[in-house]
């Protein structure tokens, strides 16, 4: 254990050494009133920082969040240092859009800290990551599969986001803590293990410490030396791209023989399109189709689309029509907006009954193009209804069906790439129904 006297030593030098902060610098800090960010709120407050403490109120864990925001509260008026908070319905916000509930708590922290910056003109955001926290993502990103990125743990800028407090690990954060005599509180939730990283913080790290307790220092010198490849790594990719991509009409090409031509086409193909939202699933699916004479299928991220030609990847900004369009990744299990969908897979089976209500819709998915889509119909749309083996017009079969005028805006579609699948809550596709040969069938209900 370092000297008390040592541990703010080591977080100046920090400071200094990664350039995180000016002297007296005006600084937003989150503070939830946890060990960690108090050490942090006192150690930039006591060193000469102009801090403003930023405190959240996620709505859910009843009593305990009140508790919480008493305790910044007092804590900040002691301290003599501005005190801000805000309550969020972290539910609704997540069951909007479509998040978890630690994503959802993630982005409404950040985009409100990001406010308050610019609000304030404050210089950066302090967070109170610590050493031990990035090991911890270290493991958190290993086990979802990840690029070396993923495994360089938590950096300490990441743009106007700070985290002066990474060279030191908890043990420390509470010796300084004993040692100015401060006190904080405890988040109950932090002692369940139905989240993932509780878990690894609460079993996996214990039993790495019973068999190195030297093992926090060694999981950091491997992070700081994949960070040193990485940045090997990143020049080699920035140095194919240059070469292998082409823009033209503010279209992006890379050239599939080019592509395929490489000795690690799927890694640089991922390492290409992340920057531009697209998921590791997703980058898996386009590579796939590279080794395909199909042309035409079109992939989307938040903001981007791929199409695959037949000798090139394109990719562009969303078109003001894609940006209506709501994507849904192999195996999500729902949707609330724009409907509210579920999703089931399930191996057919000769037990396996269908539900007639117009509400359900089955489809062998074998030839189902990832992320699905859901949109409202077009001029010039068909499909092939079930039952049928020719094409026909939505709007023609709007008209067979009577559809009022309401219930034409209100009409949706689930697509596979360019194929209407499911006129949703009407008549799905012949072209994807279920036969003798299905081996795993989606099962979609709107609620």
């Amino acid at each position: 254990m370092q000297q008390t006297n040592t541990i703010p030593d080591i977080i100046s030098n920090y400071i200094t050494k990664n350039e995180l902060l000016s002297p007296q610098a005006t600084i937003i800090v989150g503070f939830s009133g946890g060990a960690d960010s108090v050490m942090l709120l006192h150690y930039l407050h006591t060193h000469g920082y102009n801090c403003i403490a930023a405190h959240c109120n996620f709505s859910l864990r009843g009593a305990e969040s009140i508790r919480d925001y008493q305790f910044a509260k007092e804590f900040t008026q002691k301290h003599n240092i501005p005190f801000l908070s805000i309550v969020f319905n972290t539910l609704q916000y997540a069951s909007e859009q479509k998040l978890s509930i630690e994503m959802a708590c993630r982005e409404l922290r950040y985009n409100w800290f990001e406010k308050l910056r610019l609000q304030y003109q404050a210089e950066a955001i302090a967070v109170a990551h610590h050493k031990n926290d990035s090991i911890e993502t270290f493991f958190l990103n290993l086990i979802r599969g990840t690029g070396i990125n993923g495994l360089t743990g938590i950096k300490s800028r990441n743009g106007y986001i700070v985290r002066p407090l990474l060279c030191i690990g908890r043990n420390e954060i509470l010796y300084y803590i004993k040692s100015e005599k401060l006190s904080y509180i405890t988040d109950s939730t932090n002692e369940e293990t139905i989240y993932t990283r509780n878990k690894i913080r609460l079993e996996i790290i214990p039993l790495l410490q019973s068999i190195n307790p030297a093992y926090a220092n060694c999981i950091s010198r491997t992070m700081e030396n994949l960070r040193q490849t990485e940045l090997v790594y990143n020049e080699a990719i920035a140095e194919q791209e240059k070469k292998l991509v082409k823009e033209s009409d503010e279209k992006h090409y890379l050239s599939i023989p080019e592509l395929l031509s490489l000795s690690y086409p799927e890694t640089f193909l991922y390492e290409w399109l992340k920057k531009y939202g697209f998921s590791p699933l997703i980058c898996q699916q386009i590579f796939i189709t590279t080794k395909s004479e199909i042309s035409g299928q079109i992939f989307y991220s938040e903001k981007y689309r791929v199409i695959k030609d037949r000798t090139s990847v394109i990719l562009s900004r969303k078109s003001h029509k894609d940006i209506s369009l709501t994507t849904i990744e192999k195996y999500q299990k729902q949707i609330t907006a724009p409907l509210h969908l579920t999703f089931e897979y399930i191996e057919n089976s000769h037990s396996f009954q269908i539900n007639p209500d117009k509400n359900w819709a089955y489809f062998d998915t074998r030839d189902l193009n990832y992320p699905l889509i859901i949109r409202h119909w077009e001029t010039g749309d068909s499909f092939t209804p079930f039952g049928m083996n020719g094409k026909k017009k939505i709007s023609d079969y709007f008209s067979d069906h009577k559809y009022s005028l309401i219930e034409k805006e209100n009409a949706y579609l689930l697509c596979s790439g360019d194929d209407i699948i499911w006129l949703i809550g009407e008549r799905s596709s012949n072209k994807y129904r279920i036969t003798k040969e299905t081996k795993e069938i989606l099962i979609v209900k709107k609620h």
